[in-house]
């Protein structure tokens, strides 16, 4: 299933029509649907799709004469195995002489580890032949450090010579329901707390049976897919998962701030910083700090958490209940999740609303331009959704309750606001309220009267279409 990437294949189509030789890099986590999207890109082009593996430079190229030969004489043994990358690439000049040839290298990272040269060698051979050519090639890797150390950093063989990149990450949540559309919405936002916007993930459940019995058949039962996943793309990934595991078990515990995390790993603070730096280039955590902060990279209120939903989800059901799951007690781990589903759903909720703001910004429905979009916190209070610019800010709360939100929850709102908005001295001041079970009509009148914009979960998933 391909679902949306419009942006994505219309920049592979724009260099794809340039008339001119293109080095294009495309990275991000694994599973996020990158080989996909190159694929349906690629259909009706002349291509040559080579997926390298874990392996010797040798078998490397061996794999690629193959697939150069099917394409060129329309069988893979043609000719013997190409001995450099030298004379493969070589022998794809007169193919890309006149016409538009589109090679795509996957799995990248997995030729600099068999060769940590690789860059160096095409960074040469594209400035002596390639760069002349009518050749698209496509270099496409799943370790986003890797890929833009080696590959698109200033001091990276090939700096200068990429002409367009695009790290391609997970879809959001109005793109994820698409992957389910029977489910209510109420569901919708569930499986979205499950499984995040990771397409392989989204692809696993069947929107025809029930959310819950989806989680326990796809995630709870030892040996799907889903169950050892976040170990198996730690192990690919790392050559040393289990810190990193530790990292994340803390982070998922409720540890946010680095000497926390460390502790609770048994790292070394002043090594902390490395392995949250990886985890964050794998796109599995990120680091958050208040919306309203002028220089965030430089904040020191930074906090950090888990990025991708279903490592939450692993994290917090399947993990710590590996024994129960592994002996066949699925009763007590099922009612488990269905006792704290919608608690553990309440931050992906959270999520929704802030992506919700930046979609009424692309409409045109906020009437400022919002520079930064996120939550903020102190000491002691905490605003779900900010959106902040200098013509105004956008202050909200998300309720993902039973009940219908009432008049005590915008107060409570503007109550929390107040200090903030005379320390940031914005005169444009918007309030917007969210709720998964609508608002009361005393709530409702009061919001008409002053421009307070309310959301509900019908019209939240309608901005979908």
């Amino acid at each position: 299933m391909f679902i949306n990437r419009e942006r994505e294949v219309e920049a592979l189509e724009r260099s794809y029509t340039s008339n001119r030789a293109e080095l294009y890099v495309l990275y991000g986590r694994r599973r996020v649907g990158k080989t996909e999207l190159l694929r349906a890109f690629c259909q009706g082009k002349r291509h040559i799709f080579f997926i390298a593996d874990l392996g010797t430079e040798a078998s490397a190229l061996a794999d690629l004469t193959r697939q150069i030969c099917q394409f060129a004489y329309g069988r893979p043994d043609a000719i013997g195995p190409f001995s450099s990358w030298d004379a493969a690439f070589e022998f794809l000049v007169p193919l890309a002489a006149e016409e538009r040839l589109v090679v795509v290298l996957d799995e990248f990272t997995y030729l600099i580890d068999a060769n940590p040269a690789i860059p160096s060698i095409l960074q040469r051979l594209w400035d002596a032949r390639l760069r002349e050519t009518q050749l698209m090639l496509i270099l496409c890797g799943s370790y986003v450090g890797m890929m833009e150390q080696h590959v698109l950093a200033y001091r990276a063989p090939l700096y200068g010579r990429r002409t367009a990149q695009w790290h391609l990450r997970p879809l959001g949540f109005w793109d994820a329901t698409r992957f389910l559309p029977r489910f209510d919405p109420t569901r919708q936002v569930q499986a979205y707390a499950v499984l995040g916007g990771v397409p392989a993930y989204l692809l696993q459940f069947d929107d025809g049976i029930p959310l819950l019995r989806n989680i326990e058949q796809r995630t709870l039962t030892p040996g799907t897919f889903l169950y050892d996943e976040p170990r198996f793309l730690l192990l690919e990934e790392l050559r040393d998962p289990h810190r990193y595991f530790s990292v994340l078990e803390a982070i998922a515990a409720g540890r946010t701030r680095q000497n926390e995390i460390a502790q609770i790993a048994g790292i070394a603070p002043s090594s902390i910083a490395f392995y949250l730096t990886t985890l964050r280039e794998l796109g599995l955590v990120e680091r958050i700090v208040p919306a309203t902060e002028k220089h965030p990279h430089k904040s020191k209120r930074g906090l950090y958490r888990l990025l991708d939903n279903y490592f939450r989800f692993w994290f917090r059901f399947v993990y710590p209940n590996r024994s129960l799951l592994e002996r066949g007690e699925m009763t007590q781990v099922r009612h488990q999740v269905e006792q704290q589903l919608d608690q553990f759903a309440s931050p992906a909720f959270e999520a929704i609303c802030r992506e919700h703001v930046w979609r009424l910004h692309q409409t045109g429905e906020l009437s400022f331009t919002p520079q930064a979009v996120g939550s903020w916190w102190d000491r002691q209070e905490e605003i779900d959704v900010v959106a902040v610019s200098e013509e105004g800010i956008l202050l909200g709360e998300c309720k993902w309750t039973a009940r219908p939100v009432g008049m005590n929850i915008l107060n409570d709102l503007k109550r929390k606001a107040h200090p903030l908005i005379q320390q940031g001295g914005w005169n444009r001041v918007h309030y917007t309220l969210f709720s998964r079970s609508g608002f009361t009509e005393a709530l409702s009148a009061q919001a008409k009267a002053e421009g307070v914009l309310l959301v509900g979960l019908e019209s939240l998933l309608a901005s979908a279409h």
